[in-house]
């Protein structure tokens, strides 16, 4: 039978969370980090469901079959012991723009029930970079008073800072991007398009979210602006910011191009380093602010004329 939620790579942080499960000293909140696309929610709900009494065979306790009476529950939605909180749909059908307080109020009186299974209570927040302030502030109330057998999951991206309190309180598991040979692992078993390979840098999550015609076409259109700097014509600058002007995942994907671009030469080279942050923090604010992508690729490109120069 087939391991229901099979994840390549993060072997260190799994060991290490089951070492802290075998010493019986488990702590109550994980902050689980790492940059996107490598597997964190899907490490996080294999822990939970370990948690809940899912498990694989002896060397690999994670590893549930599909056919695990605890697993098919969890990935059912039908656990009564589990909840995961995530961004939800509006009235009209679209995602909202974060986490909200009534989620978090929900998963704090979740907490408050006891068991109904008779073990565990195992809450999961994917991610901690959607919950807005007042949510965070409500999830302080559970940190710090944490029930009798209850435990949490906290999914960080590092898109924006957390709160110290939320942080003081949780114990960090790391998770890195994947070795290359890793990395085609997980594509050749998602069936991802060749070109995944070349985005995903490690993150095999975002080459295959990033591999569309308009991302493909954003990230060509990044890389040709990026070997002309730091004098490009017209032509690639247009080029640039048409293509990710496309839609959000053309927009991300030529961002990931200049972020990666930037990050190659920060070490020789302290502006780079600089545009770096400033370019990272214009990403992540462009959607909260409703930035036009066009406006936001344009900004971006002024960032990489400061990097190398040509203010």
């Amino acid at each position: 039978m087939s391991v229901a939620l099979p994840l390549v790579g993060h072997r260190a942080a799994e060991q290490a969370f089951l070492a802290a499960h075998a010493s019986g000293k488990l702590h109550h909140a994980w902050l689980i980090e790492g940059p996107t696309g490598i597997g964190k929610s899907r490490f996080a709900c294999r822990l939970a469901a370990f948690i809940l009494g899912a498990r694989g065979p002896g060397e690999a306790p994670l590893d549930a079959p599909e056919d695990d009476p605890v697993m098919q529950k969890f990935l059912a939605g039908g656990h009564p012991d589990r909840r995961i909180v995530q961004i939800e749909l509006n009235d009209k059908g679209k995602p909202r723009q974060d986490i909200t307080i009534d989620q978090v109020r929900g998963l704090n009186h979740f907490f408050t029930l006891k068991p109904g299974m008779g073990g565990w209570r195992v809450g999961i927040i994917d991610s901690l970079d959607e919950l807005n302030r007042n949510a965070s502030n409500a999830l302080l109330k559970t940190l710090e008073e944490p029930p009798a057998s209850s435990i949490m999951f906290l999914v960080n991206h590092g898109s924006k800072p957390i709160l110290p309190t939320i942080r003081s309180r949780c114990r960090t598991l790391r998770l890195n991007p994947l070795s290359t040979d890793d990395t085609a692992q997980v594509l050749k078993m998602a069936d991802a398009p060749k070109e995944a390979m070349a985005l995903a840098r490690g993150r095999p999550g975002l080459g295959i979210r990033l591999s569309t015609p308009s991302g493909l076409q954003a990230s060509n259109a990044a890389r040709a602006l990026l070997r002309s700097m730091p004098k490009p014509n017209d032509a690639l600058l247009t080029a640039a910011v048409q293509a990710a002007n496309a839609d959000s995942t053309a927009l991300q994907a030529f961002g990931e191009e200049v972020l990666n671009w930037l990050a190659d030469r920060a070490d020789d080279n302290p502006a780079s380093a600089d545009a770096w942050l400033q370019t990272s923090r214009l990403l992540g604010q462009s959607e909260a602010l409703n930035m036009e992508a066009s406006q936001t690729a344009a900004k971006v490109i002024a960032g990489l004329y400061s990097s190398v120069g040509q203010g």
